[in-house]
């Protein structure tokens, strides 16, 4: 059975997002995002990451929904006190979107519980004001 988020866990999870000109094309309405995550683990125990779930929305609220084991192909085990990076990507037929989510983690002793990836927005340069 899965846990409800538990704040207890000390999870943190930041997000550095970026705009990739070089791979859009706005006349075909594409518009690429590359995200950096880092997970960071505060709790006295390992977590390992099983599974992510996002939920992206473009600026003409098309939803995509996407699931999956790990994150680029890794089940990451962050130990205590560490961190754990990566990028990835996602494309929108919009400048501007946002993305948010949620990771599944295990604990060392088998315990499974939700860590939140709170709402963070994807723009082009100078869509926003």
């Amino acid at each position: 059975m899965l846990e409800l988020i538990d704040p207890d866990k000390d999870i943190q999870i930041a997000v550095d997002t970026r705009f990739l000109p070089d791979q859009s094309d706005p006349e075909a309405h594409r518009y690429v995002f590359s995200y950096q995550i880092t997970i960071t683990n505060s709790s006295l125990m390992p977590v390992q990451l099983l599974s992510r779930r996002w939920v992206v929305t473009d600026g003409n609220e098309h939803v995509q929904e996407i699931e999956g084991e790990g994150v680029v192909g890794e089940q990451p085990i962050i130990e205590p006190q560490n961190s754990y990076q990566y990028t990835s990507g996602t494309v929108l037929a919009t400048h501007v979107g946002s993305m948010y989510g949620h990771y599944i983690m295990e604990t060392s002793d088998g315990e499974r519980f939700k860590a939140p990836i709170a709402a963070f927005t994807l723009a082009q340069p100078l869509a926003l004001h």
